[in-house]
């Protein structure tokens, strides 16, 4: 860095110029540049006093749908029509991906994120991140780390152990980060383990940096950062939004009192001055939005899923079959959610138009509802009314609505088959949900449609997951729509009148209710802290360990046609296990298979999961055909983070590979040897009896002296410890006595003086 770059400059560029731009140097000939929020869509604040007033961009499927599709190649294209984008409007940073995995069905950001499984999630991210940043414009990784809840977002301390931090919050950005270098990482508002993000030191420099190899900018989430000084020096570079005046001049102080590493404050403002420059690379463009559009309408119909569909009620047929939609939705669509990345689209198909332009038979509307009353939650009672009284007491009969349930029951009886509409209204940046029931008004809609017309579909519009049962068992059909993104209406119309044969999957489990769920006794925390006390077992890992039933699986979706799964074999090779496994699409139509590979070690050393997500593939099989699908699992998604020696470890033994439609659709199972890494934990006198006879060493010298021990007390000259440890059975008895108490019984085979050359002589 030049000798004109001040301490002052330097101070000044490590925070904002404003909301959405860096601060400029002229002194230095630094520029600013644009950074602006997504993820799913180009957010550009239009000019005005109103965050949330975007210019038009092209509002793609959010993370809640994206993650359906199951695919990494169709989340790279949705990268780079990103990339596009941002050129066309001089953005030079998108702050996404969003990947903090959904802990608990109610977080209210949980639309803008993937999955509540971490390879899964990390999969996905890492090719729209490589999408992005392949047209020159770079990704935020976000937010870093542990960020599941919005209940007190900008305070609350997430309370978690570390094998659980490591393997399940941690491992989804660790893929990222090292396999496609995003440009920056934005750190979360939140602690970890009592500390805030911003502040540090393990997470953004020991961890990212030193261990990942993370080469690119920490900026803050906006607002995130408590103290300057304490940021700069764990690691964090970037202060939004700025300007910080108070903040610049405390580093500078910092600096001249010497209680700030110069070098410190001087690495940041180089990483910013980096990114400036990096940025200035890049070349202007443009994009088609037309063709931006058809991606976000193939994405979101590859996003749909199909949950139920009995009797072949779908797909519907083009022509002869008089349809009944019924719900505002269909009309008014739900395409995403609030708060930041709430994008101002370029163009918004609705359903009821295009399921209009779709059939030449008669299509009749119906409102059902109002947006007002979508948004009335089911009244609390102990007891819901039954069906013979829902069209008078029951939620959502005021006068008005009952017009609306009773001209939608009159146009569903009239029609060969009704289309409901219905979904959420609540899934915001900034609170989280309190229930993942339909509003009521939505559950009288269903009740009395279903009960006029047995051909009856629900379709869903929801970004995050919504309890089905028991409503769901009076309909036919039922199809998973989540927040499709601006050609979400053609996207539907596409899926149920068959252009597109359904393919989503499953990236959240639906439970029966929310007591369920592994979460729900520890969220959203109290008193500044939440407890993630379920650990590893987050999602369909907890209902799996526990044999909990769901109403649908994690990986879940069916198809319109049918797909059968021939013998898998696994071999082990250098860089993990290959797993081959022939797949037949035995039904008539041509259509997508999501083929998920699941991993458990049978014996394990070390609490595990039944199974876990470990690698997958979407296909594409025509009708009749079959495809030898191939599967890789890295090495490295085998390993468990032993917390005795704080590295990653992969434990040897026969690995169970079930590969299969869903986590709990297993069609085919192979087992495989997998070799262990090199993993001994040092003894010490803390270590117990049983900790040292299970090491070779360790049981040889403790062999020797308890033989020793052993040949005394048959000479009657030993005490009470001495015969006990000649006695298998009372041995057994003293495998959890460390040995520094033993040696401190009378009569001991060890002595206190003998211990520190035992451990030196076990661990040479």
């Amino acid at each position: 860095m030049s000798s004109e770059f001040s301490t002052a400059d330097q101070a000044a560029i490590t925070s904002g110029g404003d909301f959405w731009h860096t601060a400029a140097v002229e002194s230095a000939g630094i520029p600013a540049v644009t950074v602006t929020d997504g993820p799913h869509g180009v957010r550009m604040q239009a000019s005005g006093g109103d965050l949330l007033a975007g210019v038009p961009a092209t509002c793609f499927p959010p993370a809640v749908a994206s993650a359906s599709t199951w695919d990494p190649e169709l989340l790279r294209r949705m990268g780079e029509a990103l990339g596009d984008e941002c050129r066309a409007q001089d953005v030079a940073v998108l702050l996404g991906p969003g990947i903090n995995l959904k802990r608990s069905p109610l977080g209210g950001r949980n639309f803008e994120y993937f999955s509540e499984d971490p390879i899964l999630t990390g999969v996905l991210a890492t090719e729209w991140v490589r999408g992005l940043q392949s047209k020159g414009v770079g990704a935020s990784l976000k937010h870093f780390a542990v960020n599941s809840q919005e209940t007190d977002r900008m305070r609350v301390s997430a309370d978690v152990d570390e094998r659980t931090l490591r393997e399940i919050y941690l491992r989804a950005f660790q893929r990222v980060v090292t396999q496609a270098q995003p440009w920056t990482v934005m750190c979360a508002y939140n602690k970890i383990n009592g500390v805030y993000a911003s502040e540090n030191h393990w997470l953004l420099t020991e961890v990212l940096r030193d261990e990942w190899g993370f080469e690119g900018l920490v900026v803050s989430d906006w607002g995130a950062v408590v103290d300057r000084v304490k940021a700069i020096a764990a690691g964090l570079d970037l202060t939004m939004p700025g300007p910080d005046a108070d903040g610049d001049a405390a580093l500078c102080e910092a600096v001249e009192a010497g209680q700030l590493d110069p070098a410190l404050l001087r690495a940041s403002a180089q990483r910013v001055r980096d990114l400036v420059t990096k940025a200035g690379e890049r070349p202007a463009g443009g994009y088609d939005a037309a063709a931006h559009h058809a991606l976000a309408r193939e994405i979101a119909g590859r996003s749909v899923v199909l949950l139920k569909n009995e009797g072949g009620v779908l797909p519907l047929a083009r022509s002869g079959v008089s349809v009944a939609v019924l719900g505002e939705f269909a009309r008014t669509p739900r395409y995403q959610g609030g708060g930041s990345s709430q994008i101002t689209p370029t163009q918004l198909d609705d359903a009821l138009t295009q399921i209009t332009a779709a059939t030449s038979a008669a299509v009749r509307f119906a409102q059902g509802y109002t947006v007002e009353e979508a948004g009335a939650a089911p009244a609390e009672t102990d007891s819901q009314p039954d069906s013979s009284e829902a069209g008078s007491s029951g939620a959502g009969s005021s006068q008005p609505g009952e017009a609306l349930l009773a001209e939608a029951v009159a146009v569903a009886r009239e029609c060969d088959v009704a289309v409901v509409f219905v979904g959420s209204v609540h899934e915001t940046e900034g609170a989280d949900r309190d229930s993942l029931d339909l509003p009521a008004a939505h559950l009288a809609l269903i009740e009395r449609v279903a009960a006029a017309n047995p051909r009856t579909v629900v379709v869903l519009s929801n970004g995050a997951v919504l309890a089905t049962k028991p409503w769901d068992e009076s309909v036919p059909a039922l199809v998973e729509g989540w927040l499709l993104g601006q050609a979400g209406g053609s996207a539907i119309a596409d899926v149920l009148f068959g252009r597109v044969n359904p393919s989503g999957r499953l990236a959240e489990t639906i439970p029966l209710k929310l007591a369920d769920h592994p979460s729900y006794l520890d969220f959203p925390g109290e008193h500044g802290h939440v407890r993630y006390g379920e650990g590893l077992h987050i999602g369909y890992r907890g209902f799996d360990a526990r044999e909990q039933p769901v109403a649908y699986p994690f990986g879940f979706g069916l198809s319109y046609t049918t797909f059968t799964y021939g013998t898998a074999r696994a071999v082990a090779t250098e860089t993990g296990v290959e797993v081959r496994v022939p797949v037949t699409n035995s039904g008539g139509r041509a259509g997508r298979e999501v083929v998920q590979a699941y991993v458990s070690l049978p014996g394990s050393r070390v609490r595990r999961a039944p199974r876990e997500l470990k690698a997958f593939a979407s296909v594409e099989i025509a009708a009749g055909e079959t495809t030898e699908v191939v599967l890789g699992i890295d090495r490295g998604d085998l390993a468990y983070w032993d917390t005795r020696l704080g590295r990653w470890v992969v434990e040897g033994g026969d690995y169970l590979v079930s590969v299969g439609a869903s986590s709990r659709d297993i069609r085919t199972e192979a087992t495989v040897p997998v070799p262990a890494d090199a993993a001994r934990v040092p003894l010490t006198t803390e270590s117990s009896v049983g900790e040292w006879f299970a090491d070779p060493r360790g049981a040889q010298l403790l062999g020797e002296a308890f033989a020793r021990a052993a040949a005394e007390a048959s000479d009657g000259d030993a005490g009470p410890m001495s015969a006990m440890a000649a006695d298998p059975a009372m041995l057994m008895m003293l495998g959890s006595l460390p040995l520094s108490r033993m040696a401190t019984f009378p009569g001991s085979p060890l002595r206190a003086d003998q211990l520190d050359k035992l451990v030196t002589e076990a661990n040479a």
